[in-house]
This record gives structure tokens, C-alpha cells and sequence, in this order.
């Protein structure tokens, strides 16, 4: 059971600007990056769903999180059908990110009352996904998609809408301000952010200093 309500969730997404987004079937790597997220400042945390046994995995991280870190809110993302949405739900997840629109993982999210970020790439799967309770919407990928000039074509006729860009992020200055500025409400990091070299060198302090950087730059931009 998910141990936040879904409008405390989204309170923390919005006061957070940057969700970090990470997978490694590795377990002490995991626990590492996620100290390392929550000592830079970060305190919400996208599980990606990949690879054999990720649920068990993720399960495993998030009664260690719920214990060491028991204000962070961990949630998990790629998760593309309602079985596996339940599956995560079950397994405590505080929310539900998916690259694409399935009105069937509306339902289970909305039964138990999860947020539910899902993937969109229009206007019309945007209205879609907020007519089915979709609080903050994903877009993916961000920069494929049409990046902030998106953002910003989106904002203008619907001002209601709260985006996350996910998949071409990136935690600079000009990158984040662009973003920001456009209107999103949070922005979703993965490999950017927790770089390749840094987990192969185990550099958790890097990682630390990376991350409290990239909270530090959105905090000059971002609207709460």
C-alpha cells in the first residue's frame, strides 16, 4: 500500500522539479543512487521497470527507502499494462509513470488512488489522459516530441495542464531554465543525471554533488 496520498505525491513532484530515473539489477548499486539522489536534495525517485525480477527488486528497495528515508517517495515508471501497474501498487509504489496512454491503468491507479503519469505526444492524448484523471502528464520523448516549444503550444490553450518532460533533460543551466520557463511542472532525468561512468566508478559522491547541482539550478527556475 502506497504509504503517500496521491495530492501529497503530487505536492512533492512539483516542490521537487527534477524526479530522478534510474535501473540497475544490481541492488546495492540502486540503494547507492538513491542515497545518493536523497543527500543531493532529491526526494522523489522513479523505479524504472526493466529487466528479470524488477518488481522484486523494487519491493526490496522500497521497505529499505520506507526505513532509511522514510520521506522519500518512491515510484515506478515504464510500466506500459494495468497488470503490472497492480503488481507495483501492491508492492507500495506512491506512483505510476508510463510512456504511454492506457485507459486501463487509469482504473487500477484511480481504484486505489495513485497517481498516474502516462506518456503523451499530443494535445489530444493530453486531454484524453486528464479527462481519465491524470494530474501531471508525461511527455515522451521530450525532445522528440517537440521539446519546450511544446511545452509552451500546449500552455497556451490549456494553462491548466501540468507536463513532465521525460528523455532529452538535461540538468544544465540553459537546459533547465528553457524547460522551466515553457511551463512544465517537473522534469524526469535518468542517464543525464546518474551518468554511466559515475555508477561504474561507484562514484557516490560525484553522484551526491551532481544531483544537489541539478536541484540547485531548478530551484532558480521552476514555478511552485
Amino acid at each position: 500500500m502506497a504509504r503517500f496520498q496521491r495530492t501529497d505525491v503530487i505536492i512533492k513532484m512539483r516542490e521537487a522539479g527534477i524526479i530522478p530515473i534510474f535501473y540497475h539489477k544490481d541492488r546495492d548499486i540502486c540503494r547507492n543512487v538513491i542515497k545518493a539522489c536523497h543527500d543531493g536534495g532529491m526526494k522523489v525517485f522513479e523505479f524504472t521497470n526493466r529487466g528479470d525480477y524488477a518488481h522484486d527488486l523494487f519491493s526490496d528497495l522500497n521497505r529499505w527507502a520506507e526505513k532509511e528515508f522514510p520521506a522519500m517517495v518512491l515510484g515506478a515508471g515504464s510500466i506500459i499494462d494495468a497488470g503490472t501497474a497492480s503488481l507495483y501498487i501492491q508492492l507500495g509504489a506512491n506512483f505510476i509513470v508510463s510512456p504511454v496512454l492506457n485507459p486501463e491503468m487509469a482504473r487500477v491507479c484511480n481504484r486505489r488512488k495513485i497517481l498516474w503519469s502516462p506518456g503523451c505526444g499530443s494535445l489530444s492524448e493530453i486531454s484524453q489522459a486528464e479527462e481519465l484523471g491524470a494530474e501531471i502528464v508525461k511527455i515522451f520523448p521530450g525532445s522528440s516530441v517537440g521539446g519546450p516549444d511544446f511545452v509552451r503550444s500546449v500552455k497556451g490553450p490549456c494553462p491548466w495542464t501540468s507536463i513532465m518532460p521525460t528523455g532529452g533533460v538535461e540538468p544544465t543551466v540553459d537546459n533547465l531554465r528553457e524547460w522551466f520557463e515553457a511551463g512544465v511542472t517537473c522534469v524526469g532525468i535518468g542517464s543525464n543525471l546518474i551518468t554511466k561512468e559515475l555508477v561504474l566508478n561507484k562514484d557516490w559522491n560525484g553522484l551526491t554533488k551532481r544531483v544537489a547541482g541539478a536541484v540547485k539550478v531548478a530551484r532558480m527556475f521552476r514555478k511552485v
